[in-house]
Parts: structure tokens; C-alpha cells; sequence
């Protein structure tokens, strides 16, 4: 049985290796080029969640200097969803957009644009701290979300040799 399953294992890695499959990040020039993007981004706390997200996906580099400089703007609404018969919300949707202009440095010639959405929900309760809880939670997870789509564009841009097209 054991050796079924050993010859099976070595038969499925043999298919997978003739198949062409490279994963995304092992592409030269990804994870060095995302590690060298300066991330600006406005004012607020969704800015600064934003920043600090991309950041840690980007695993940023500070030791060297910036090959892009990152440019955002970001966009915040809150729509009211589940009104009570007394006319209060008692659920929210939180939608956040993000445009950002990746140029490269120091020429600042743009290299690329994008823009990400991203949209969820949250509680809204009674008590005033649990419903400023609960929206700040929605930020950070919209935050997370945005730079994971963020990075992900990147890394495919990247990959594909775009950066030296443009």
C-alpha cells in the first residue's frame, strides 16, 4: 500500500513539473520590485491602514531606495442597510476605493494605474463604542482586502514584463 501511494505521489509530481506551471512570485524581478515601492498615501486612518497593509504585502525594503513611488487616493462610503420600524440602521455596508499611479523613480514617469473596490458589511449595534468598533473593524478589513488585490495586480503586472514596456 505504501508503495502505491509513494509511486502515485512521484507519477502526480512528474505531471505537475511537465506542465509549465511557475508560480507567480518566483518570477525574476517580482518580489524585489514590489519590496521597492514607496507607498504615499493621504491623510486619515483608512490612509494609513491602507499604507501600512501594502507595506507589510509588499514586504518593503527600507534599507535600499525606491524603484516606484506609489501615489493613492482613497474613497469612503457608508451606505445604511437593515433599518429597524424606528428608522435606525442596524447594519451597515463600508465600501472603500483606492486608485493609485505607480511611477518609477527618480524620473516619476508613471509606470502604471489601477483601482480597486471594496465593499463589505458590519453590525451596527445599540452601545456607541460597539458600533465605532465595528466600523474601524470594517476599515481594517477593507484595508486588508484592498492591498491584497493591490498587491496581487502588481505581482501579475510584474510578472508579465510590463515594467520594462512602459
Amino acid at each position: 500500500m505504501k508503495r502505491l501511494l509513494a509511486l502515485a505521489i512521484i507519477v502526480a509530481s512528474l505531471g505537475l513539473a511537465g506542465c509549465g506551471f511557475t508560480p507567480l512570485y518566483a518570477q525574476p524581478g517580482v518580489v524585489s520590485n514590489l519590496a521597492s515601492i514607496d507607498v504615499v498615501a493621504p491623510q486619515g486612518r483608512a490612509g494609513f491602514l491602507l499604507r501600512e497593509e501594502l507595506d507589510d504585502a509588499f514586504a518593503k525594503n527600507r534599507a535600499g531606495p525606491a524603484a516606484y513611488r506609489m501615489n493613492l487616493q482613497i474613497g469612503e462610503r457608508r451606505y445604511p442597510r437593515g433599518i429597524r420600524t424606528d428608522n435606525v440602521a442596524t447594519r451597515y455596508e463600508y465600501v472603500l476605493t483606492a486608485d493609485y499611479v505607480l511611477a518609477r523613480m527618480p524620473s516619476g514617469v508613471v509606470a502604471k494605474r489601477g483601482k480597486v473596490r471594496v465593499e463589505l458589511t458590519y453590525d451596527s449595534a445599540d452601545q456607541p463604542y460597539a458600533s465605532i468598533t465595528a466600523q474601524q473593524d470594517a476599515q481594517q478589513r477593507a484595508a486588508q482586502e484592498a492591498a491584497r488585490r493591490i498587491q496581487l495586480e502588481l505581482a501579475a503586472w510584474l510578472a508579465t514584463g510590463s515594467p520594462s514596456k512602459g
